[in-house]
Protein backbone atom coordinates (compact mmCIF):
# COMPACT_ATOMS: atom_id res chain seq x y z
CA UNK A 1 0.00 0.00 0.00
CA UNK A 2 3.05 2.24 -0.24
CA UNK A 3 1.34 3.94 -2.98
CA UNK A 4 -1.26 5.43 -0.26
CA UNK A 5 1.56 7.13 1.55
CA UNK A 6 2.37 6.01 4.61
CA UNK A 7 0.87 5.36 8.56
CA UNK A 8 2.59 7.90 10.74
CA UNK A 9 2.64 6.42 14.49
CA UNK A 10 2.93 9.31 17.03
CA UNK A 11 3.53 8.13 20.55
CA UNK A 12 6.22 8.53 23.49
CA UNK A 13 6.19 4.72 24.57
CA UNK A 14 8.96 3.21 22.44
CA UNK A 15 7.80 -0.38 23.16
CA UNK A 16 4.46 0.86 21.83
CA UNK A 17 5.90 2.60 18.94
CA UNK A 18 7.97 -0.87 17.98
CA UNK A 19 5.07 -3.11 18.55
CA UNK A 20 2.74 -0.84 16.23
CA UNK A 21 5.19 -0.72 13.32
CA UNK A 22 5.48 -4.24 13.02
CA UNK A 23 1.65 -4.70 13.13
CA UNK A 24 1.25 -2.50 10.37
CA UNK A 25 3.97 -3.31 8.26
CA UNK A 26 3.01 -7.12 8.56
CA UNK A 27 -0.48 -5.95 7.02
CA UNK A 28 1.26 -4.62 4.35
CA UNK A 29 0.93 -0.84 5.38
CA UNK A 30 4.28 1.24 4.99
CA UNK A 31 4.37 2.80 8.41
CA UNK A 32 6.94 5.55 9.93
CA UNK A 33 7.10 6.44 14.00
CA UNK A 34 8.31 9.54 15.81
CA UNK A 35 8.14 9.79 19.98
CA UNK A 36 6.14 13.51 19.86
CA UNK A 37 4.23 16.41 18.36
CA UNK A 38 7.65 17.92 17.17
CA UNK A 39 9.13 15.28 15.21
CA UNK A 40 5.42 14.41 14.17
CA UNK A 41 5.10 18.18 12.56
CA UNK A 42 8.71 17.77 10.81
CA UNK A 43 7.52 14.26 9.74
CA UNK A 44 3.59 15.33 8.34
CA UNK A 45 5.77 18.17 6.71
CA UNK A 46 7.21 15.94 4.15
CA UNK A 47 3.87 15.22 2.44
CA UNK A 48 3.51 11.83 2.02
CA UNK A 49 1.62 10.71 5.20
CA UNK A 50 -1.55 9.02 4.42
CA UNK A 51 -2.87 8.16 8.22
CA UNK A 52 -1.50 9.64 11.81
CA UNK A 53 -2.24 7.51 14.61
CA UNK A 54 -1.79 9.75 17.37
CA UNK A 55 -1.52 9.50 21.33
CA UNK A 56 -3.26 11.47 23.29
CA UNK A 57 -0.75 12.44 26.07
CA UNK A 58 2.54 13.37 25.23
CA UNK A 59 5.32 14.40 26.87
CA UNK A 60 6.33 17.40 24.66
CA UNK A 61 2.45 18.15 24.61
CA UNK A 62 -1.33 17.34 23.65
CA UNK A 63 -2.23 14.89 20.93
CA UNK A 64 -5.48 17.52 20.39
CA UNK A 65 -3.34 20.42 19.40
CA UNK A 66 -1.82 18.32 17.20
CA UNK A 67 -4.66 16.85 15.67
CA UNK A 68 -6.65 20.39 15.14
CA UNK A 69 -3.53 21.63 13.53
CA UNK A 70 -3.55 19.11 11.19
CA UNK A 71 -7.55 19.15 10.50
CA UNK A 72 -6.92 23.04 10.06
CA UNK A 73 -3.69 22.42 7.88
CA UNK A 74 -4.90 18.88 5.65
CA UNK A 75 -8.51 18.44 6.66
CA UNK A 76 -8.62 15.03 4.52
CA UNK A 77 -5.65 13.59 6.68
CA UNK A 78 -7.43 11.11 9.15
CA UNK A 79 -6.29 11.03 12.36
CA UNK A 80 -6.74 8.05 15.06
CA UNK A 81 -6.46 9.36 18.23
CA UNK A 82 -5.26 6.49 20.66
CA UNK A 83 -5.44 6.67 24.37
CA UNK A 84 -4.90 4.28 27.62
CA UNK A 85 -7.10 6.53 29.51
CA UNK A 86 -10.61 6.43 29.49
CA UNK A 87 -11.65 10.18 29.29
CA UNK A 88 -15.33 10.87 27.88
CA UNK A 89 -14.28 14.79 27.42
CA UNK A 90 -11.43 13.67 25.40
CA UNK A 91 -12.73 11.19 23.30
CA UNK A 92 -15.73 13.67 22.39
CA UNK A 93 -13.38 16.49 22.03
CA UNK A 94 -11.62 14.72 19.19
CA UNK A 95 -14.39 13.43 17.50
CA UNK A 96 -16.37 16.45 17.41
CA UNK A 97 -12.62 18.36 15.56
CA UNK A 98 -12.46 15.95 13.35
CA UNK A 99 -10.76 12.58 14.27
CA UNK A 100 -11.51 9.61 11.89
CA UNK A 101 -11.72 7.59 14.80
CA UNK A 102 -10.85 6.76 18.98
CA UNK A 103 -9.33 3.54 20.18
CA UNK A 104 -8.00 2.79 23.43
CA UNK A 105 -5.15 0.78 24.92
CA UNK A 106 -4.46 -1.70 24.94
CA UNK A 107 -4.92 -2.78 21.31
CA UNK A 108 -7.60 -4.70 19.62
CA UNK A 109 -4.93 -5.05 16.80
CA UNK A 110 -7.46 -7.13 14.20
CA UNK A 111 -9.94 -3.93 14.63
CA UNK A 112 -7.20 -1.53 15.14
CA UNK A 113 -5.42 -2.75 11.22
CA UNK A 114 -9.14 -2.86 9.90
CA UNK A 115 -9.43 1.22 11.08
CA UNK A 116 -6.12 1.79 9.74
CA UNK A 117 -6.93 0.12 6.92
CA UNK A 118 -10.24 2.29 6.35
CA UNK A 119 -8.85 5.53 6.94
CA UNK A 120 -5.67 5.04 4.20
CA UNK A 121 -8.22 3.80 1.98
CA UNK A 122 -10.19 6.96 2.44
CA UNK A 123 -7.61 9.26 2.14
CA UNK A 124 -6.02 7.88 -0.85
CA UNK A 125 -9.74 8.49 -2.48
CA UNK A 126 -10.23 12.00 -1.01
CA UNK A 127 -10.09 14.79 -3.08
CA UNK A 128 -6.97 17.49 -2.31
CA UNK A 129 -8.93 20.19 -0.82
CA UNK A 130 -10.88 18.97 2.23
CA UNK A 131 -13.91 20.99 4.04
CA UNK A 132 -13.10 24.05 6.19
CA UNK A 133 -11.44 23.60 9.38
CA UNK A 134 -13.21 23.09 12.48
CA UNK A 135 -14.34 25.79 14.36
CA UNK A 136 -11.96 26.54 17.73
CA UNK A 137 -12.51 24.21 20.32
CA UNK A 138 -14.99 24.60 23.19
CA UNK A 139 -14.82 23.86 26.89
CA UNK A 140 -17.28 21.62 28.45
CA UNK A 141 -17.47 19.06 31.03
CA UNK A 142 -19.79 15.81 30.91
CA UNK A 143 -18.56 14.80 34.54
CA UNK A 144 -22.21 13.45 35.30
CA UNK A 145 -21.63 10.83 32.22
CA UNK A 146 -19.52 8.75 33.36
CA UNK A 147 -18.03 5.00 32.42
CA UNK A 148 -14.45 3.99 30.62
CA UNK A 149 -16.36 0.69 29.01
CA UNK A 150 -16.61 0.30 25.37
CA UNK A 151 -20.33 0.99 25.21
CA UNK A 152 -19.71 4.15 26.63
CA UNK A 153 -16.45 4.89 24.58
CA UNK A 154 -18.98 4.37 21.56
CA UNK A 155 -20.94 7.13 23.21
CA UNK A 156 -18.08 9.25 23.83
CA UNK A 157 -17.83 9.39 19.85
CA UNK A 158 -21.11 9.49 18.99
CA UNK A 159 -21.30 12.86 20.95
CA UNK A 160 -18.19 14.30 19.54
CA UNK A 161 -19.34 13.72 16.20
CA UNK A 162 -23.11 15.08 16.72
CA UNK A 163 -21.61 18.30 18.82
CA UNK A 164 -20.02 18.63 15.40
CA UNK A 165 -22.92 19.14 13.38
CA UNK A 166 -26.11 20.52 13.74
CA UNK A 167 -28.48 17.98 12.90
CA UNK A 168 -31.33 16.51 14.71
CA UNK A 169 -30.36 14.22 16.69
CA UNK A 170 -32.37 10.72 18.11
CA UNK A 171 -31.07 9.66 21.42
CA UNK A 172 -32.93 6.04 22.23
CA UNK A 173 -32.22 3.50 25.40
CA UNK A 174 -34.20 2.64 28.34
CA UNK A 175 -35.56 4.79 31.04
CA UNK A 176 -32.70 5.85 33.05
CA UNK A 177 -29.31 5.66 31.39
CA UNK A 178 -29.16 9.12 31.04
CA UNK A 179 -30.32 10.71 27.72
CA UNK A 180 -30.72 13.65 29.02
CA UNK A 181 -27.13 14.05 30.19
CA UNK A 182 -26.13 12.87 26.85
CA UNK A 183 -28.49 15.51 24.92
CA UNK A 184 -26.57 18.33 27.47
CA UNK A 185 -23.27 16.92 26.76
CA UNK A 186 -24.14 17.47 22.61
CA UNK A 187 -25.01 21.17 23.19
CA UNK A 188 -22.28 21.80 25.79
CA UNK A 189 -19.22 20.69 23.25
CA UNK A 190 -21.19 22.11 20.19
CA UNK A 191 -21.62 25.05 18.28
CA UNK A 192 -24.47 26.67 20.82
CA UNK A 193 -22.77 26.22 24.35
CA UNK A 194 -23.81 29.25 25.96
CA UNK A 195 -26.81 29.62 24.17
CA UNK A 196 -30.39 28.22 25.88
CA UNK A 197 -31.11 24.26 26.38
CA UNK A 198 -34.77 23.91 26.93
CA UNK A 199 -35.70 20.50 27.90
CA UNK A 200 -39.41 19.10 27.96
CA UNK A 201 -40.70 15.76 29.08
CA UNK A 202 -43.73 15.14 26.84
CA UNK A 203 -44.81 11.90 28.47
CA UNK A 204 -45.42 14.53 31.83
CA UNK A 205 -47.32 16.88 30.02
CA UNK A 206 -51.22 16.34 30.01
CA UNK A 207 -51.99 15.70 26.27
CA UNK A 208 -54.07 19.50 25.88
CA UNK A 209 -51.53 21.50 26.80
CA UNK A 210 -48.22 20.07 24.89
CA UNK A 211 -49.38 22.09 21.59
CA UNK A 212 -49.46 25.00 24.02
CA UNK A 213 -45.96 24.22 25.60
CA UNK A 214 -44.37 23.72 22.53
CA UNK A 215 -45.53 26.65 20.08
CA UNK A 216 -47.28 28.94 22.66
CA UNK A 217 -50.41 30.65 22.87
CA UNK A 218 -51.79 33.80 22.49
CA UNK A 219 -54.51 35.63 24.64
CA UNK A 220 -58.18 33.98 24.57
CA UNK A 221 -56.95 30.89 22.70
CA UNK A 222 -58.36 28.51 24.74
CA UNK A 223 -60.02 28.48 28.16
CA UNK A 224 -57.39 30.17 30.62
CA UNK A 225 -55.26 31.83 28.21
CA UNK A 226 -54.98 35.79 29.93
CA UNK A 227 -52.16 36.47 28.22
CA UNK A 228 -49.62 35.41 25.39
CA UNK A 229 -47.17 33.08 26.23
CA UNK A 230 -44.27 32.13 24.23
CA UNK A 231 -44.05 28.24 23.93
CA UNK A 232 -40.57 26.61 24.40
CA UNK A 233 -39.58 26.95 20.77
CA UNK A 234 -39.84 30.47 21.32
CA UNK A 235 -37.42 30.02 24.52
CA UNK A 236 -34.96 27.86 22.90
CA UNK A 237 -34.11 30.48 20.77
CA UNK A 238 -31.09 29.46 18.78
CA UNK A 239 -30.30 26.74 21.71
CA UNK A 240 -31.11 23.32 21.84
CA UNK A 241 -34.73 21.81 22.35
CA UNK A 242 -34.68 18.60 23.81
CA UNK A 243 -37.94 16.66 23.71
CA UNK A 244 -38.31 13.56 25.50
CA UNK A 245 -40.14 10.72 25.18
CA UNK A 246 -41.05 11.62 21.36
CA UNK A 247 -42.70 8.52 21.23
CA UNK A 248 -45.47 9.90 23.18
CA UNK A 249 -46.13 12.85 20.88
CA UNK A 250 -50.14 12.75 19.59
CA UNK A 251 -50.04 12.26 15.86
CA UNK A 252 -51.64 15.93 15.25
CA UNK A 253 -48.65 17.37 16.71
CA UNK A 254 -45.99 14.83 15.37
CA UNK A 255 -47.40 16.64 11.64
CA UNK A 256 -46.54 20.00 13.44
CA UNK A 257 -43.46 19.64 14.66
CA UNK A 258 -41.98 17.65 11.16
CA UNK A 259 -43.20 20.98 9.69
CA UNK A 260 -40.56 23.03 11.55
CA UNK A 261 -38.03 20.52 10.84
CA UNK A 262 -38.72 20.83 7.94
CA UNK A 263 -39.21 24.46 7.34
CA UNK A 264 -38.25 25.75 10.47
CA UNK A 265 -41.65 27.62 10.88
CA UNK A 266 -44.22 27.44 13.46
CA UNK A 267 -47.46 29.32 14.91
CA UNK A 268 -48.71 30.10 18.36
CA UNK A 269 -52.40 27.92 19.40
CA UNK A 270 -54.74 31.06 18.35
CA UNK A 271 -52.67 32.58 16.21
CA UNK A 272 -52.02 32.58 12.18
CA UNK A 273 -49.03 34.39 12.00
CA UNK A 274 -45.66 32.16 11.28
CA UNK A 275 -42.76 32.74 13.46
CA UNK A 276 -39.31 31.05 12.33
CA UNK A 277 -37.06 28.69 14.81
CA UNK A 278 -33.28 28.45 14.54
CA UNK A 279 -33.26 25.46 17.95
CA UNK A 280 -31.47 22.03 17.04
CA UNK A 281 -33.71 19.60 17.86
CA UNK A 282 -32.69 16.63 19.90
CA UNK A 283 -35.11 13.65 20.65
CA UNK A 284 -35.42 11.21 23.58
CA UNK A 285 -37.54 7.99 23.59
CA UNK A 286 -37.24 4.62 25.94
CA UNK A 287 -39.79 2.98 23.42
CA UNK A 288 -39.09 1.24 19.96
CA UNK A 289 -40.07 3.85 17.60
CA UNK A 290 -38.92 1.92 14.91
CA UNK A 291 -40.99 1.91 11.92
CA UNK A 292 -43.46 -0.57 10.55
CA UNK A 293 -43.00 -2.17 14.09
CA UNK A 294 -46.40 -3.07 15.66
CA UNK A 295 -47.56 -0.44 18.21
CA UNK A 296 -45.18 2.23 17.27
CA UNK A 297 -46.91 5.44 16.71
CA UNK A 298 -44.33 7.76 15.43
CA UNK A 299 -44.69 8.80 12.31
CA UNK A 300 -41.68 7.12 9.78
CA UNK A 301 -41.12 10.53 8.15
CA UNK A 302 -40.62 12.10 11.69
CA UNK A 303 -38.27 9.31 12.83
CA UNK A 304 -36.08 9.81 9.43
CA UNK A 305 -35.93 13.42 10.42
CA UNK A 306 -35.56 13.08 13.60
CA UNK A 307 -32.80 10.26 13.50
CA UNK A 308 -30.40 11.82 11.17
CA UNK A 309 -27.95 10.73 13.70
CA UNK A 310 -28.30 8.60 16.69
CA UNK A 311 -27.45 7.62 19.57
CA UNK A 312 -27.84 4.33 21.46
CA UNK A 313 -27.46 4.82 25.22
CA UNK A 314 -26.50 1.19 26.84
CA UNK A 315 -27.90 0.09 30.01
CA UNK A 316 -26.37 -0.46 33.34
CA UNK A 317 -26.17 -3.77 33.15
CA UNK A 318 -24.07 -4.39 30.20
CA UNK A 319 -21.37 -1.93 31.39
CA UNK A 320 -20.98 -3.42 34.63
CA UNK A 321 -17.05 -2.05 34.72
CA UNK A 322 -18.59 1.44 34.57
CA UNK A 323 -20.23 0.53 38.51
CA UNK A 324 -16.93 1.42 40.60
CA UNK A 325 -16.93 4.51 38.99
CA UNK A 326 -20.72 5.82 38.87
CA UNK A 327 -20.47 4.72 42.68
CA UNK A 328 -17.29 6.47 43.89
CA UNK A 329 -19.03 9.69 41.39
CA UNK A 330 -22.27 9.46 43.33
CA UNK A 331 -21.14 8.97 46.61
CA UNK A 332 -18.93 11.71 46.25
CA UNK A 333 -21.18 13.93 44.87
CA UNK A 334 -23.79 12.89 47.85
CA UNK A 335 -20.60 13.45 50.02
CA UNK A 336 -20.39 17.38 48.78
CA UNK A 337 -23.97 17.89 49.49
CA UNK A 338 -23.90 16.59 53.11
CA UNK A 339 -20.16 17.17 53.96
CA UNK A 340 -20.03 13.51 55.12
CA UNK A 341 -17.66 10.99 52.86
CA UNK A 342 -19.30 7.51 52.60
CA UNK A 343 -17.62 4.46 51.12
CA UNK A 344 -19.12 0.89 50.60
CA UNK A 345 -17.92 -2.37 52.15
CA UNK A 346 -17.11 -4.97 49.95
CA UNK A 347 -20.18 -6.84 50.45
CA UNK A 348 -22.10 -3.90 49.86
CA UNK A 349 -20.43 -3.71 46.20
CA UNK A 350 -20.74 -7.27 45.35
CA UNK A 351 -24.62 -7.05 45.67
CA UNK A 352 -24.58 -3.71 43.22
CA UNK A 353 -22.47 -6.70 41.07
CA UNK A 354 -24.79 -8.87 41.34
CA UNK A 355 -28.17 -6.79 40.79
CA UNK A 356 -29.55 -6.50 37.55
CA UNK A 357 -30.24 -2.43 37.62
CA UNK A 358 -33.94 -2.30 35.94
CA UNK A 359 -33.91 1.18 36.48
CA UNK A 360 -30.45 1.79 34.95
CA UNK A 361 -28.01 4.47 36.61
CA UNK A 362 -30.93 6.43 38.07
CA UNK A 363 -32.05 3.34 40.75
CA UNK A 364 -27.79 3.42 41.05
CA UNK A 365 -28.13 6.97 42.54
CA UNK A 366 -31.61 6.33 44.03
CA UNK A 367 -30.40 3.54 45.90
CA UNK A 368 -27.15 5.44 47.15
CA UNK A 369 -28.96 8.74 47.63
CA UNK A 370 -31.61 6.66 49.93
CA UNK A 371 -29.15 4.57 52.04
CA UNK A 372 -26.76 7.48 52.94
CA UNK A 373 -29.89 9.01 54.29
CA UNK A 374 -30.95 5.84 56.32
CA UNK A 375 -27.60 4.77 57.78
CA UNK A 376 -25.60 5.99 60.40
CA UNK A 377 -22.41 4.36 59.48
CA UNK A 378 -19.80 5.77 57.25
CA UNK A 379 -19.41 2.70 55.67
CA UNK A 380 -21.97 1.52 53.55
CA UNK A 381 -22.97 -2.80 53.78
CA UNK A 382 -25.28 -4.31 51.62
CA UNK A 383 -27.97 -4.02 54.05
CA UNK A 384 -28.30 -0.41 54.30
CA UNK A 385 -28.76 -0.47 49.99
CA UNK A 386 -32.22 -2.10 51.19
CA UNK A 387 -31.88 -4.06 47.15
CA UNK A 388 -34.61 -5.77 45.89
CA UNK A 389 -34.18 -9.74 45.99
CA UNK A 390 -36.16 -10.26 42.73
CA UNK A 391 -35.99 -12.93 40.01
CA UNK A 392 -33.12 -11.07 38.12
CA UNK A 393 -31.23 -10.44 41.35
CA UNK A 394 -31.59 -14.19 42.89
CA UNK A 395 -30.21 -15.58 39.25
CA UNK A 396 -27.20 -13.87 38.87
CA UNK A 397 -26.45 -14.61 42.22
CA UNK A 398 -27.16 -18.64 41.90
CA UNK A 399 -25.73 -18.23 38.46
CA UNK A 400 -22.00 -17.07 40.07
CA UNK A 401 -22.42 -19.66 42.82
CA UNK A 402 -22.95 -22.29 40.88
CA UNK A 403 -20.09 -21.01 38.24
CA UNK A 404 -17.61 -20.40 41.83
CA UNK A 405 -18.97 -23.22 43.57
CA UNK A 406 -19.28 -21.86 46.81
CA UNK A 407 -21.86 -22.33 49.38
CA UNK A 408 -24.36 -19.82 50.32
CA UNK A 409 -26.18 -19.11 53.93
CA UNK A 410 -29.93 -18.88 53.28
CA UNK A 411 -29.44 -14.96 54.14
CA UNK A 412 -27.74 -14.18 50.42
CA UNK A 413 -24.58 -16.11 50.68
CA UNK A 414 -20.57 -15.33 50.51
CA UNK A 415 -19.93 -11.57 50.76
CA UNK A 416 -16.35 -11.78 49.55
CA UNK A 417 -16.41 -9.03 46.94
CA UNK A 418 -13.75 -10.59 45.19
CA UNK A 419 -14.69 -14.33 45.49
CA UNK A 420 -18.41 -12.83 44.12
CA UNK A 421 -16.80 -10.47 41.25
CA UNK A 422 -14.65 -13.26 39.84
CA UNK A 423 -17.44 -15.98 40.24
CA UNK A 424 -19.64 -13.94 38.22
CA UNK A 425 -17.12 -12.38 35.26
CA UNK A 426 -16.20 -16.55 35.09
CA UNK A 427 -20.31 -16.97 34.41
CA UNK A 428 -20.46 -14.23 32.05
CA UNK A 429 -17.44 -14.78 29.83
CA UNK A 430 -18.35 -18.85 29.58
CA UNK A 431 -21.91 -17.76 28.52
CA UNK A 432 -20.44 -15.19 26.17
CA UNK A 433 -18.23 -18.20 24.41
CA UNK A 434 -21.14 -20.44 23.82
CA UNK A 435 -23.44 -18.21 22.45
CA UNK A 436 -20.72 -16.96 20.36
CA UNK A 437 -19.73 -20.50 19.11
CA UNK A 438 -16.20 -19.85 20.76
CA UNK A 439 -15.94 -16.75 18.34
CA UNK A 440 -13.71 -14.79 20.44
CA UNK A 441 -14.03 -11.37 18.78
CA UNK A 442 -17.90 -12.00 18.70
CA UNK A 443 -17.91 -12.28 22.62
CA UNK A 444 -15.53 -9.58 23.46
CA UNK A 445 -18.58 -7.64 21.58
CA UNK A 446 -21.06 -9.58 23.62
CA UNK A 447 -19.22 -8.55 27.06
CA UNK A 448 -18.81 -5.10 25.77
CA UNK A 449 -14.99 -5.28 26.03
CA UNK A 450 -11.79 -5.16 23.44
CA UNK A 451 -10.66 -8.38 22.65
CA UNK A 452 -7.26 -8.22 24.36
CA UNK A 453 -9.59 -7.55 26.91
CA UNK A 454 -11.47 -11.10 26.60
CA UNK A 455 -7.95 -12.87 26.15
CA UNK A 456 -6.42 -11.59 29.63
CA UNK A 457 -9.85 -12.10 31.63
CA UNK A 458 -9.70 -15.66 30.34
CA UNK A 459 -6.04 -16.27 31.51
CA UNK A 460 -6.58 -14.62 34.53
CA UNK A 461 -9.92 -16.42 35.22
CA UNK A 462 -8.39 -20.01 34.07
CA UNK A 463 -11.17 -20.54 31.35
CA UNK A 464 -9.95 -22.53 28.79
CA UNK A 465 -11.70 -21.01 25.53
CA UNK A 466 -12.21 -24.70 24.07
CA UNK A 467 -13.94 -26.36 27.09
CA UNK A 468 -16.37 -23.08 27.60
Amino acid sequence: MSERGIVLVVDDERTVREGLVRALEGAGLACAAVPGIATARERVALGDVACVLLDVRLKDGDGLELLRELRAARPSLPVIMATAYGDSDRTIAAMREGAFDYVTKPFDLDALLATVTRAVRGAASAPAKGAPAPAPPREGSTATLIGSSAPMLAVWKAIGRAAASDVPVLITGESGVGKELVARAIHEHGARKGRPFVAVNLAALPPGLVESELFGHEKGAFTGANARREGRFESAADGTLFLDEIGDLEPALQTKLLRVLQDGVFERVGSQAPLSSRARIVAATSKNVEPRTAGVTLREDLYYRLGVLRIEVPPLRARKSDLALLVDHTLQRIGAASGRRRALSEAAMAALVRHEFPGNVRELVHVLERACVMSASDVLDAADLALPTGAGVASATSGASRASGASEDDDGGSLDLRASVEALERSLVRKALRRAQGNRAEAARLLGIARPQLYAKMKDLGIDPDAA
